[in-house]
Order: C-alpha cells, then sequence, then structure tokens
C-alpha cells in the first residue's frame, strides 16, 4: 500500500510540474498576445474543483491525463462570426502559433534549465560512461563472447553510427533487442568488423550484448565488524588490484566469493594515496564476504556557469535526436513497443527516482519535460503540433482553412489521441504479465 501510494503522489508531483510548466507557456503568451484565457485545467474531463479570477476559471479535472488552457474564440468554426479584440481568432497567424508553440518551448527550457543547474551544482555519474569504449569484462555465453569480441577491443562504430564513449554504446545496445547490429572495432591497431546478436531484457525488451568497460569498484559502504573494516578499508577507497592482478567490478565479487578464509591483498586508492591492504573474506555459507556495498567507480561533475549552460544545450539537444530515432525505430519496428513508456511506467520510474533523492528527481522531471516539449510539436491533430501544422499551411496558401475541413482534423486529433492514451496504458499493462505481448497469444 506505502509503495502504491508513494508511487501516485510521486507521479502527481511530477506530471503536476511538467503539465503546469507547459500549459502556463500558452496562459503566458495568450495574455502577453492580449488574448482572453477562459479556462487554466490540471485534467481532463469534469471539473472537480478550482476558482475563478478575472476572466479565467483555474480548474483541476477528473483525468489527470494533461491539462489545457482554453481561449476565446478556440474551437469555433464558424465562417463569419463576431470578433473580440481579445479573440484568438482575432491575432494574427504569427501570434497564434507563438501561443500553441509556447507550452513546448516551456517544456523544453524547463529541461534546459534544471541541466544546467545540475551542472553548475555538481552530478555524481560513473566514471566509465565519458572513457573511450575499450572492453573490460565479457560475460560467458553472452552474445559478445559468441561473436568473438575481446577483451581489450575498442568499439569505434556499432550499427553504423560513431560511437566516443560507453554512454554511445549503452544508448546504441539498449536501444536494439534482439537484433542483428554490425560493429567495427580496434583490435591491436586493425579495424575488423564484428556481427553481433543483441539479446532482450528485462520487461522493456532492452537491449544487451554482455560487454562492459573496464570499471573500478567504489566502496559504499563498509559494514561494522565486517572483515572490510578490519582490514582498514574505508567509503570511497577505489580497488585496482587484488594479489598484483587488475580486478574489475564485474570480476570483483567473483574474486571474494571463491576465496573465504584465504588473505587477499587489496591495492587500494585512497585520495592521492595507494595502499596494500591485507583483507580475509569471511565464509557466509558456500561463499565468501568481506562486508562492503561496492558501485562503479564515480566522480563529481561540476562546471561553472556558462559552461554549465553549454553542456545543457548540448545534452538536450542529443537527447532530441534520440527522441526522433525512437519515434522512427517504433514505425519501422526497429525500437520495440516495451520500450514505450505510459503513465503507468512515468509513475514507476517518479517514484523510483523520488526514492533514489532529488538529483535522480530533478534529472527524471528534466528528461521527461524533453520529451514532452519534443512529442508535442509533431503534427498530429489535437497535439499542439497539429495546430501549428494547420497554422503553417494556412500562412503559405494566406487563406484560413473552411469550418468544415477544421471540424474534420480536429475529429481526427480526437480519434488519434485516443487510441494514443488507450494504446500506452494496456502497453503499460501488458508489460506487466510474464511474457508481455505474447502472453495474450492462446496459440
Amino acid at each position: 500500500m506505502g509503495n502504491i501510494l508513494g508511487t501516485i503522489l510521486a507521479f502527481t508531483f511530477v506530471f503536476g510540474i511538467l503539465v503546469f510548466v507547459h500549459e502556463f507557456g500558452h496562459f503566458f503568451m495568450a495574455k502577453l498576445a492580449g488574448v482572453r484565457v477562459e479556462v487554466f485545467s490540471f485534467g481532463y474531463g469534469k471539473r472537480l474543483f478550482g476558482f475563478k479570477k478575472g476572466d479565467t476559471d483555474y480548474r483541476v479535472s477528473l483525468f489527470p491525463m494533461g491539462g489545457y488552457v482554453k481561449m476565446l474564440g478556440e474551437g469555433l468554426f464558424e465562417k463569419d462570426r463576431p470578433l473580440a479584440p481579445d479573440d484568438l481568432m482575432a491575432k494574427t497567424r504569427f501570434l497564434r502559433l507563438l501561443i500553441m508553440a509556447m507550452g513546448s518551448i516551456m517544456n523544453i527550457v524547463l529541461a534546459l534549465v534544471i541541466v544546467a543547474f545540475m551542472n553548475i551544482v555538481g552530478t555524481t555519474v560513473a566514471e566509465y560512461l565519458d572513457e573511450r569504449p575499450v572492453i573490460g569484462w565479457i560475460e560467458p555465453g553472452s552474445p559478445a563472447e559468441k561473436a568473438g569480441l575481446r577483451i581489450d577491443d575498442e568499439i569505434v562504430r556499432l550499427a553504423g553510427r560513431e560511437v566516443a564513449t560507453w554512454s554511445d554504446v549503452h544508448l546504441a545496445v539498449g536501444s536494439k533487442p534482439d537484433r542483428l547490429v554490425k560493429l567495427e572495432v580496434r583490435r591491436e591497431g586493425e579495424l575488423l568488423p564484428i556481427d553481433l546478436q543483441t539479446e532482450s531484457v528485462t520487461r522493456y525488451e532492452m537491449g544487451y550484448a554482455g560487454f562492459q568497460a573496464k570499471i573500478l569498484t567504489q566502496i559504499e559502504m563498509v559494514f561494522p565488524g565486517s572483515p572490510a573494516e578490519k582490514a582498514g578499508l574505508k567509503r570511497k577507497d577505489i580497488i585496482r588490484a587484488i594479489d598484483g592482478q587488475p580486478i574489475y567490478f564485474y570480476q570483483f565479487l567473483e574474486v571474494i566469493q571463491k576465496n573465504a578464509g584465504n588473505e587477499l591483498r587489496f591495492e587500494v586508492a585512497r585520495g592521492g594515496d595507494v595502499l596494500t591492504l591485507p583483507v580475509t573474506p569471511r565464509r557466509e555459507g558456500s561463499v565468501g564476504k568481506i562486508g562492503i556495498s561496492q558501485v562503479h567507480k564515480s566522480v563529481v561533475k561540476k562546471f561553472g556557469f556558462f559552461a554549465a549552460v553549454g553542456r545543457s544545450f548540448d545534452e538536450n539537444l542529443k537527447n532530441v535526436f534520440l527522441v526522433v530515432r525512437f519515434i522512427r525505430g517504433l514505425f519501422t519496428g526497429e525500437t520495440p513497443t516495451s520500450q514505450l513508456g505510459g503513465p503507468l511506467a512515468i509513475a514507476n520510474f517518479s517514484y523510483t527516482a523520488f526514492r533514489m533523492g532529488w538529483q535522480p528527481l530533478l534529472g527524471w522531471i528534466a528528461i521527461i519535460s524533453l520529451q514532452l516539449g519534443v512529442l508535442n510539436l509533431f503534427p498530429i491533430p489535437v497535439f499542439d503540433g497539429g495546430q501549428i501544422f494547420v497554422l503553417v499551411v494556412e500562412s503559405i496558401f494566406r487563406r484560413d482553412l473552411g469550418p468544415k475541413a477544421r471540424q474534420v482534423w480536429m475529429s481526427i486529433g480526437f480519434v488519434i489521441f485516443a487510441f494514443l492514451i488507450a494504446f500506452v496504458l494496456v502497453n503499460d499493462l501488458v508489460k506487466m504479465l510474464p511474457n508481455g505481448w505474447n502472453s495474450l497469444n492462446p496459440f
């Protein structure tokens, strides 16, 4: 019950911010353009409660799946009706386009501001993500091993695109489950083509290859009375080697578990010093343990104001292209629908981010805000982009669409919108089944 309540509250908080910022963009621009705003609503459907100030009814409505701003004259298609000075249709097409676009612009601005702020205050990230994609570990029996990849291979190209960091590699592989992916790797100075057949993992069908970077182990916590505490290990220590052999994150636990009762000599980086500490794993059941929790070696990234703003633009622009490629992949079949997240998925991720702390939560809000801003600009009726598309067409032909054409366009939009809402909700529910959509196949 606590998880359900927490999920609902986290979703309401995150989605409430996004909807408010989006609708405030429309509201602000409409007021600036001298258009009367009749309704500012969080949610759709029946009015639950609210208040009226001036000409505007500020309300909360029954279905919290978004929100809307209702302006005077909006949705009225009569050809020769009288227009008041503050009627939407009394304004120029350019002003109407700005009003329609400002919601998405505000969502994109929110993402830019959040990412810039996080760059200024500093964020903790895994160090390897910005490193060259040199393979340091391959899971036995994985697609990477079957493809013939080796330790120290550097991935240069993946699926026709150059990859410069492990972050690029994770994004590329994760979006291609159960696909034959062509790689180009640098091995001993020679470029080699590799065919990699990825697998699918998790209910979101993320692509999996089975290789990883040379990730050093960082101690996150030392448990009281444990072998690690007795040996002098401390939080933030970096494990560089065991018994003189370089050791990476995915090998670390295996070595500890196999050496219950055997003294191991840890080479540890602490600050600017390198220490050698003897640690004897304690047998617990059939494996050895030393009493720590460990994470990937992390670094704090912190930038000055102008550098932080510049990086925010770069990161958000990169994410815009990811959104566009993701949508294109849905239509071409390259991206499985299981990777599409609807309200239930957003709620679950919001709760997870909420529990992790304010930085992950802010980062999640930035991601969803950017996606909402970009998707709303797509030329789909009912979306802001659909109305922008009509205004652009009218500007090109220098005449307004007729009332009948507008009604048909809006009717198509409502059908598409209803279908999309129904599909993402069903898709979220189906992902909870053991075999996803295949669970519905009776044969």
